[in-house]
C-alpha cells in the first residue's frame, strides 16, 4: 500500500472517543430498545432480544412487540437460551449489507449469526481496501460467519479467513456463495487464531491489513481455551509483527463490559512500538430507527498507516 516505510515514531492516539453509528443498512434496523431488551428487524422478521444497557421505556407501543415474531429468552448469565416463536421463522434467511449477501439464523446464544453494528467497521475496512493501487493481503482473525472478510474480498482484497469453529466457517464459505464472491481470493481456514499467527511470525509472513474481534471467552478445535484479557496482549504484539512495512492498518474489536476503547487504543499503541500512523478509538452503537436513542454495543481501536 501507499504508506511510507521510514520510522515514524509511536502512533498518535486520538484525543478522544468517538461513537461509530452504523448505517448503509437496508435490511436491519432497530425498531425500539428499552426494559432491557431490543426490538429489531433482520430482513423480514422482526425479533426481540435481551439487552441490559436499555434502561429506559420504549417508545413504541406493547402491541408492536407482542407482534414480534421471534423472542430471545435466556436461561443462563452466558446468553445461552432458546427463541420462542410466534410465526414460521425459516432455519435461515438471506440479509445483504452493500455486495455482501449472507444467511441470518436464530442461534442458541441469542444472536443471529450477524452483529449489526459492525457495519461501521465494515465501511471503514471497504475503504481502506479500496484506496489501494494493489491487491492488499488481509488477515482476519476470529472471523466468525465471513461477513468482515467479505466486505475486504469485495473492495478488492486477498483475505485469510481464520476461525476455530468449523461450523462458523462454513457459513462463511455459505455466504461468499451467495455474495458471488466463491472464486475470490479468500484462504477459509478453521484453526486457533494464537496457534496460527505464532505459525506465520515464523514463516516470516506478512499482511497489509488485520481484523482482530475476539470473543471473551472461547476454546480452539484442539480444546485451546482462549480467555480476553489474559490471552489478547500477546496476540496483539503477534498481530503487530505480521503488519508489512507498507501496511495500512490493524483494528481491534472487543465485546465485554470489562473493557474499553481507550484500554484496546492503549494495548495497540504498546504493540504497534514506534510504526507511526494513528490510533483511533470509541465505540461501536445501534441506533433507533425513529428517535435519537441508541445503544452502545462494543469497543474498539483501529490504527491505520496514513
Amino acid at each position: 500500500m501507499n504508506v511510507s516505510t521510514e520510522p515514524a515514531g509511536a502512533p498518535a492516539l486520538a484525543d478522544a472517543p468517538v461513537v461509530l453509528r452504523s448505517g448503509d443498512w437496508a435490511d436491519y434496523a432497530l425498531l425500539d430498545s428499552g426494559r432491557g431488551r431490543k426490538l429489531e428487524r433482520f430482513g423480514p422478521w422482526t425479533v426481540t432480544r435481551p439487552e441490559p444497557q436499555c434502561l429506559w421505556r420504549p417508545r413504541l407501543p406493547a402491541e408492536a412487540w407482542a407482534e414480534a415474531h421471534a423472542a430471545f429468552e435466556p436461561a443462563d448469565e452466558e446468553e445461552a437460551g432458546r427463541w420462542k416463536l410466534g410465526a414460521a421463522v425459516p432455519a435461515s434467511w438471506p440479509m445483504r449489507w452493500r455486495d455482501v449477501t449472507f444467511q441470518a439464523r436464530l442461534t442458541a446464544f441469542r444472536h443471529l449469526a450477524v452483529f449489526p453494528e459492525q457495519a461501521a467497521n465494515w465501511a471503514w475496512l471497504a475503504d481502506r481496501v479500496g484506496a489501494s493501487k494493489t491487491t492488499p493481503k488481509v488477515l482476519n482473525l476470529f472471523g466468525y460467519t465471513g461477513i468482515a472478510s467479505l466486505a475486504c474480498a469485495a473492495a478488492g482484497a486477498a483475505v485469510t479467513h481464520v476461525d476455530a469453529s468449523k461450523k462458523a466457517v462454513a457459513w462463511a464459505r455459505e455466504n461468499a456463495a451467495l455474495s458471488g464472491l466463491a472464486e475470490a481470493p479468500v484462504r477459509w481456514i478453521c484453526e486457533d487464531a494464537r496457534r496460527y499467527v505464532q505459525r506465520e511470525v515464523r514463516r516470516g509472513s506478512h499482511y497489509d491489513g488485520i481484523i482482530l474481534d475476539p470473543p471473551k471467552y472461547g476454546r480452539g478445535p484442539g480444546g485451546e481455551v482462549w480467555r480476553l484479557y489474559e490471552d489478547l496482549p500477546d496476540l496483539a504484539a503477534g498481530c503487530a509483527s505480521l503488519l508489512g512495512a507498507g501496511a495500512s492498518f490493524l483494528l481491534l474489536n472487543a465485546y465485554s463490559e470489562r473493557i474499553s476503547g481507550l484500554a484496546l487504543a492503549g494495548l495497540l499503541g504498546e504493540a504497534l512500538g514506534e510504526r507511526g500512523g494513528r490510533i483511533d478509538w470509541g465505540e461501536l452503537a445501534l441506533m433507533e430507527e425513529a428517535g435519537v436513542r441508541g445503544v452502545g454495543l462494543s469497543f474498539f481501536a483501529r490504527w491505520s498507516a496514513a
